[in-house]
């Protein structure tokens, strides 16, 4: 697929076939998000590969969390959140490295992996397969972070759940990049 044609027509795609992907797929997706931009070559990246039961850990993880703090949540809300994870065959939870090196600044490496997080969308559209970028509450949730290995001040840039579309996706109309640019010329 063409470089514009593959960034003009790649859509978040939340509803994928439960068939497993090709590790080989996968480690593209990785290799993608890899090359992201970032200064001072710092890679502040961590890609966090769930397939398999990996996924159901996590769903217990973020129902532990939800019961943790809503104890009163029935069941069928605690069976709902440990399902989230399942919804994808591949998840692709992405971590933000806190700077180490005083030159380092802190929005630098949240640029850099969101910068990772669209390469690994737009390579899984040019594969063929449907992604999206899931953020939200499990993203700043302690418990959710505890479970990758992070720190409460650590950040996780979101999860991206990938596989095969199971549905066709309609090419959705985006505003024009008009009212969102300044030309600065003279």
């Amino acid at each position: 697929m063409e470089l514009f044609e593959t960034i003009n027509t790649r859509n978040s795609v939340s509803k994928v076939k439960a068939d497993s992907l090709p590790r080989d797929f996968i480690e593209k997706l990785l290799d993608a998000g890899n090359r992201a931009p970032n200064h001072f070559k710092v890679r502040p990246w961590r890609f966090f590969v769930l397939t398999g039961n990996a996924r159901n850990k996590l769903g217990d993880a973020m129902a532990a969390s939800q019961h943790y703090r809503f104890p009163d949540l029935p069941q069928e809300g605690l069976d709902k959140t440990r399902a989230l994870p399942l919804r994808a065959p591949v998840i692709i939870a992405v971590g933000i490295d806190k700077p180490v090196e005083p030159k380092v600044i802190e929005v630098e490496n949240i640029s850099a992996v969101s910068a990772a997080c669209q390469n690994i969308l737009l390579a899984a559209h040019a594969l063929g397969l449907g992604a999206i970028w899931r953020t939200g509450e499990w993203a700043r949730d302690s418990k959710v972070k505890e479970f990758f290995g992070f720190s409460e001040d650590q950040y996780i840039a979101g999860f991206i759940y990938v596989g095969y579309p199971d549905v066709v996706s309609e090419q959705t109309v985006k505003p024009s990049f008009v009212d969102r640019t300044v030309w600065m010329e003279n």
